[in-house]
């Protein structure tokens, strides 16, 4: 379990500081997907980029239950701690030559074998599992640079997967993919969830999709406490319907559906 204490989250500017969110006190449980969701400028990014503890947070503290009882702050732990702990898969593409995707996953392995470290029988076993996992068998032999987007997303998640990693963030991870495969990659993360146990994070901007296969929601708004719930308890509470409605938008808190209203003739 990933845990937030009154967590304040921003940018220090050398002897200023930028606030994005504070006092964010929140758990991401183990089978469990948690969709977090927000408009653009929200800190989303900002959020995701501390958990993973590439920045520092402002204030409060990060933990990563392990163990029952023995709680870890993420900001004591080392990098190579961290890598077998937490699982990262950004949006950006991997500018890889010369590699397979077999080859890339492996890389998954390194915090157990080091960078160049010779992959044993039981770590090769693990990176064609994880392959299997998110289904691109048929692509372990492929060259990394001629994969479409949503093959190659698959396979940055299965990397994560070869790391063996009990938590995964993941930030937009359905970017530049078709709907078919926005909704594929969510079932693919939710399957992840339930099935392998994984404490699993991501940031989306694709509403519906997030809303029909999330477990759990944080919805983020500038200067406003994170809200958390099940897609069904934020509808009730009317906290979607004050992030989504808006002219020619209307949210349905009965069907957690999403429609485009015809604009008004002048």
């Amino acid at each position: 379990m990933l845990r937030l204490e009154n967590l304040t989250i921003g940018y220090r500017q050398k002897n200023n500081r930028k606030t994005v969110a504070t006092a964010i006190t929140a758990q991401v449980l183990p089978g469990e997907l948690t969709c977090l969701i927000g408009p653009n400028g929200a800190g989303k990014s900002t959020l995701l980029r501390t958990l993973s503890a590439f920045q520092p947070p402002l204030a409060g503290d990060i933990l990563i239950d392990q163990l029952p009882g023995n709680p870890r702050s993420v900001t004591t732990l080392t990098d190579r701690q961290l890598s077998r702990l937490i699982g990262v898969v950004l949006t950006g593409k991997p500018d890889v030559q010369n590699m397979t995707v077999e080859e890339l996953v492996a890389l998954g392995r390194s915090p157990y074998t080091g960078f160049f470290g010779r992959l044993t029988k039981a770590d090769k076993d693990i990176v064609n599992d994880s392959i299997a996992m998110v289904g691109i068998p048929h692509l372990a032999t492929r060259m990394v640079h001629t994969l479409s987007d949503g093959e190659r997303q698959k396979m940055m998640i299965a990397k994560a997967l070869a790391q063996q990693t009990p938590v995964i963030l993941l930030d937009e991870p359905t970017a530049f993919l078709d709907y078919p495969s926005k909704a594929d990659m969510l079932q693919l993360l939710r399957r992840l969830a339930h099935q392998a146990g994984k404490t699993i994070l991501l940031s989306t901007h694709d509403m519906e999709l997030a809303l029909q296969t999330a477990d759990r929601l944080w919805l983020m708004l500038p200067a406003q406490p994170v809200a958390i719930g099940t897609p069904r308890q934020l509808a009730d509470d009317g906290s979607l319907a004050a992030f989504l409605n808006r002219p020619g938008l209307l949210f349905n808190p009965q069907t957690l559906t999403i429609h485009v209203t015809a604009p008004q003739e002048a």
